[in-house]
C-alpha cells in the first residue's frame, strides 16, 4: 500500500568502499559530480564533528512523525545510515538522544533528517553522525503512515536505498550505488590536486595564469 509499506533493500555498496570515503571531502566528490547534487543547504551536521559514510536506509515519513523511524532503527545493520525524508517541516522533531543511543549501540553509519531534531546539546556532545535541518523542543508523533527502503529526494537529491550518502560540515551528498567506486578514485585524484595547489600557495609557486587566459576567452575589457 503506498503510504505505508516496508520494503526490502535489494542492493547496497559495500561498507568496505563506503569506509573509504571518510578519508575524502565531500566537496571533492561533489566536485567530481560536476556540481549538480546536493542535499541541500539547510541539512547541517548536528554532532560534534566527523566525517559520515555508509549506505543508505530510506524513510519516507509524514512530517513530525517518526514511527517508521522506530522501524527502520530495528531492520538497519551496522554502518547503515538511515535517512529521513520528513517533508523538511521543523514543527515535531523526528528524533532525539534516545533514538541517537540506540543507533549508536547498533553501531549504525549515521541518521540524516529532512526535519528536525531535539536534544541538541547532547547530541553535539558526541560524534554519532547527525545531519537535520534544525532543531525545536517539540516531540514527534508516533501514528504514520510512512515508507522504508523507497527512493526519495531531498531538495532535489534522490536518494534510493543502499545509495552511499556522505557527509561532512560542508553538508550532505548522495553517490549513486553502481558510481560510487568510480567517484571514489576521482574524488581522491582531486584531493591530490587540490593538496598540490595548497603547497603552491605556500611556497609561492602557485600559477594563476590561468586566469587572465580565461577573462580573454571571454572577450572582458581590461587595463593595458
Amino acid at each position: 500500500m503506498i503510504g505505508l509499506q516496508i520494503l526490502r533493500r535489494q542492493r547496497a555498496v559495500s561498507l568496505d568502499l563506503a569506509r573509504q570515503f571518510l578519508d575524502v571531502p565531500v566537496a571533492n566528490v561533489s566536485d567530481c559530480m560536476s556540481r549538480m547534487t546536493a542535499g541541500g543547504a539547510r541539512l547541517r551536521p548536528m554532532h560534534g564533528g566527523g566525517r559520515m559514510a555508509g549506505p543508505a536506509l530510506t524513510v519516507k515519513t509524514r512530517p513530525g512523525d517518526n514511527l517508521m523511524v522506530h522501524k527502520a532503527l530495528q531492520l538497519a545493520v551496522p554502518g547503515d545510515v538511515i535517512v529521513v525524508d520528513a517533508g523538511g517541516d521543523l514543527t515535531n522533531a523526528i528524533i532525539g538522544e534516545i533514538m541517537v543511543g540506540d543507533a549508536v549501540l547498533r553501531r549504525l553509519g549515521g541518521i540524516v533528517i529532512n526535519g528536525a531534531i531535539r536534544d541538541a546539546g547532547a547530541l553535539r556532545a558526541g560524534d554519532f553522525p547527525v545531519f537535520a535541518a534544525g532543531v525545536t523542543h517539540r516531540g514527534p508523533y508516533k501514528d504514520g503512515p510512512g515508507e522504508i527502503n523507497v527512493p526519495i529526494a531531498i531538495d532535489g537529491m534522490v536518494i534510493e536505498p543502499g545509495d552511499l550518502v556522505i557527509g561532512d560540515e560542508d553538508g550532505l551528498l548522495c553517490v549513486p550505488c553502481a558510481q560510487a567506486a568510480n567517484l571514489l578514485a576521482a574524488a581522491q585524484a582531486k584531493q591530490e590536486v587540490e593538496a598540490r595547489m595548497v603547497a603552491g600557495i605556500a611556497d609561492g609557486s602557485y600559477d594563476r595564469s590561468w586566469v587572465d587566459a580565461t577573462l580573454k576567452r571571454l572577450n572582458c575589457q581590461m587595463p593595458e
